[in-house]
């Protein structure tokens, strides 16, 4: 098992939009067998405006496929679309889950 971490760095006043997205992205991934997606912000973190979502996946094998599907239907796309606007910056970190 998997954690698969997006952290994205919001411009100011852009936090609450970026978390919406988030929101009806993790809906749309439970449809794809994975989930639920937990969505954070910041209460005390490297920078202001940050969002974190968070997933587990089986494997990094299924994550990487099921994302490349993802990204083909219309529902994915309406859903993420223009958050390059709401953010300075993002990455993603992926971890292993041992216990």
């Amino acid at each position: 098992m998997f954690v698969v971490r997006d952290i994205m760095y919001c411009k100011p006043g852009q936090v609450r939009p970026m978390v919406q997205k988030f929101v009806a992205l993790s809906k749309l991934i439970e449809t794809l067998g994975f989930g639920p997606m937990r969505v954070m912000t910041d209460v005390s973190a490297e920078r202001y405006w940050t969002v974190v979502a968070e997933v587990n996946v089986p494997s990094l094998e299924e994550y990487a496929k099921k994302s490349r599907e993802s990204m083909e239907l219309k529902e994915f796309q309406d859903a993420m679309q223009g958050y390059h606007d709401l953010i300075d910056h993002g990455r993603r970190e992926i971890y292993q889950l041992e216990a």
